[in-house]
């Protein structure tokens, strides 16, 4: 719900920015630990680190198909993609070295892959009943990507863990919404908050043997807050827009 009405006040730029930080990713790889223990959940950690290239699949696709097609069909493309990609992951041994490769990789191409997009209609104010839906879904998504992660070994449960859960509401009730360019733009400029989820995922991964559940995840949190503050010139250079469109310091 704060998600869309950052995407009504700030635009799809700073929505889709703080979309990236790990709310959906953080839970689920808590309840690993707590569930399977911190070995299993720091080998989640690593496949949900490199999950973020399979994330990104599921942006560039569905901005690219929106550009042509209604929503039904970009998220059919967006879907389709991120199975491809983690099942092609799922494949590799994602050590933390590995992974933190390949989400590099990814991250640093990222906003050369998405479609240039006509100027964006002004957002309109979403009615309670649509922002109930949004919640909704989102519980919904959350909920049934948790439950089926714990059963399928660490490494599925991590690429799970960063299934476009945000990407796929957001992106689908501002397309139907608000038009292709507002969901492309949003998806854009969630591949520059990705980087909190990284770096929280990475410091998860690392310090979970050694440091336990609670130490490990207050850290990982502070670390991917203290990235995201540092990613809004990225944000800026993500939009490809001017940097007199910077987002507001007002809360």
């Amino acid at each position: 719900m704060l998600l869309s009405l950052a995407g009504k006040r700030w635009g799809p730029d700073v929505a889709g920015w703080l979309a990236g930080l790990p709310l959906v990713t953080g839970p689920i790889l808590f309840f690993l630990a707590m569930a399977h223990g911190t070995s299993f959940a720091s080998g989640a950690a690593a496949a949900a680190l490199a999950a973020v290239g399979a994330l990104l699949s599921f942006s560039v696709a569905y901005a690219h198909a929106s550009q042509r097609s209604g929503w039904p069909v970009a998220l059919l493309a967006g879907l389709l993609a991120w199975a491809a990609a983690a099942s092609l992951l799922s494949l590799m041994p994602l050590s933390p070295l590995v992974a933190g490769l390949v989400a590099a990789a990814t991250l640093s191409c990222a906003r050369h892959l998405f479609p240039a997009v006509r100027p964006l209609p002004a957002a309109r104010n979403p009615g309670a009943r649509e922002v109930v839906l949004r919640m909704v879904a989102g519980a919904l998504l959350t909920v049934g990507v948790t439950l089926v992660s714990g059963t399928l070994g660490f490494q599925w449960s991590g690429l799970l863990a960063v299934f476009p859960v945000m990407g796929t509401i957001l992106a689908v009730f501002c397309h139907r919404d608000q038009g292709a360019a507002f969901a492309a733009s949003l998806l854009r400029a969630m591949s520059a908050g990705l980087y909190s989820s990284s770096s929280f995922c990475l410091c998860l991964c690392l310090t979970l043997p050694r440091m336990g559940v609670a130490a490990s995840f207050a850290l990982s949190t502070g670390v991917a807050v203290l990235v995201q503050s540092l990613t809004r010139k990225r944000l800026v250079r993500a939009s490809g827009r001017p940097a007199s469109t910077t987002v507001p310091v007002e809360p």
